[in-house]
């Protein structure tokens, strides 16, 4: 069973994503804020749908830190944003879905994302 780090700091949205990530098979592990989000990550989850706008640390902060550790630079990352103009890539692979989202499309979309990363 794939596992998925969810991190968004609207406690409506986490829980939805929670929910509709669980009804299609996946664990979950929950996030609100980004210091949070990387001391979970090193439980090395499959995937992180990662909130771009986070208290503290913005998620362009959290992805750059996970990019400088080794263990967790191949974890396959989902932003998830409510501006487009967000949309700039900041890496090759990383992709993007916006704010109103389709469930499903994001789970496929995480699906994909493990999958192209050989998990």
């Amino acid at each position: 069973m794939p596992t998925v780090l969810l991190v968004d700091d609207d406690p409506v949205i986490l829980r939805l994503l929670e929910v509709n990530f669980r009804l299609e098979g996946f664990e979950t592990l929950t996030a609100s804020r980004g210091p949070e989000a990387i001391a979970l990550a090193a439980r090395q989850p499959d995937a992180i749908v990662l909130d771009l706008m986070l208290p503290e640390m913005d998620g362009h902060e959290v992805y750059r830190r996970l990019q400088e550790d080794p263990l967790l630079r191949g974890i396959p990352v989902v932003f998830l944003t409510a501006r487009a103009l967000d949309t700039t890539p900041v890496a090759p692979g990383v992709r993007y879905i916006t704010k109103p989202f389709d469930a499903q499309a994001l789970i496929e979309t995480v699906r994909g994302s493990i999958e192209g990363a050989g998990a």
